[in-house]
């Protein structure tokens, strides 16, 4: 995104990276929201955060056809480009916030596993989700109501004016901050599982693909989303000092596309986390101890409704 007299970059290099992005997200997106919505039985946790990271890529993946229409079309700013421009802001704060929930979620799954039947549920889980949607949805809001619009300005092309305290708030208080978390979460998780003692050589190869799944997407959070927020930040320390920062456009356009690719990923790498995981933390001793408690309690709680059933056979 730069401002009108910086120069366009070229559409075709623009529209040749979002057409495949779009195509790949869409299906891999759909795919996903089809295994999460239908081919799973019981309601968990992780099912609500990857239909939540499913949701907040889709506002990306529709957008990106009239941000290319926009692009070949040199369209004006006006409400329909500030109705597609929220939708598609909300999506880089809400992916990291929910990325963020998933990780807390695995790390107390793992780690305080008999805190875990009280602190987790899918109805917290929906309602920590509707929490960080809600603060996307009124950070963008703020954020279109400081732009500083000028006339030649085009939609998704021209750098809104804004001033210092809205431009901090995404890098700051959407990233930096779930970035922080995120890696505490990820580095005990894995340390949790390199000092489980293995039984075999199953249970060893199912914990190193754990510890790799899980540093994959660190790796992936990282270089999705950093180098576009340090763009950023960096954008406006230019602006601030020189009033230009035209030199940086290209390379908020090449960081951007980067950011846009996490959408194509999102579904491939958290589907992994779900189903390595699952059989990974299965394996730690205090983990299946809380789940026989989990059992037994549900068993003494069946038989106290019904007490008029025959004895639950194995």
């Amino acid at each position: 995104v730069g401002q009108s007299g910086c120069g366009f970059t070229s559409i075709w290099n623009w529209i040749g990276w979002l057409l495949p992005v779009t195509l790949f997200g869409v299906i891999f997106n759909t795919v996903a929201l089809w295994v999460f919505c239908l081919k799973l039985g019981k309601w968990t946790e992780t099912r609500v955060y990857m239909i939540s990271l499913v949701l907040a890529d889709y506002t990306l993946l529709i957008t990106l056809p009239f941000i290319m229409y926009f692009h070949y079309h040199e369209w004006p700013i006006d409400t329909f480009c500030f109705v597609v421009f929220g939708i598609n802001c909300m999506n880089m704060p809400m992916s990291m916030g929910v990325i963020m929930l998933i990780a807390i979620d695995r790390y107390i799954a793992i780690k305080h596993p008999l805190k875990a039947k009280v602190i987790r549920s899918p109805r917290k889980a929906a309602l920590f989700c509707l929490f960080v949607g809600l603060c996307c949805l009124v950070y963008t809001i703020t954020r279109i109501r400081s732009f500083e619009i000028k006339e030649g300005y085009v939609c998704f092309y021209s750098h809104f004016g804004q001033n210092v305290p809205h431009a901090l708030i995404k890098p700051i208080v959407f990233f930096f901050i779930p970035l922080v978390i995120l890696l505490f979460c990820s580095v005990q998780v894995i340390r949790c599982l390199r000092k489980k003692h293995n039984a075999g050589p199953h249970e060893e190869k199912l914990t190193q693909k754990a510890i790799w799944v899980v540093s994959v997407n660190l790796a992936t959070f990282i270089i999705c989303f950093l180098p576009f927020h340090l763009s950023f930040l960096l954008s406006y320390i230019l602006k601030a000092i020189r009033g230009s920062e035209c030199e940086l456009q290209n390379v908020m356009h090449i960081t951007s596309c980067i950011a846009n690719l996490n959408c194509c990923v999102d579904a491939v790498c958290y589907y992994m986390v779900t189903k390595e995981f699952q059989e990974a933390a299965a394996l730690l001793p205090h983990f299946n101890a809380m789940q026989s408690r989990s059992n037994l309690t549900q068993d003494l709680q069946l038989q106290s409704k019904a007490p008029e059933m025959a004895p639950l056979q194995s």
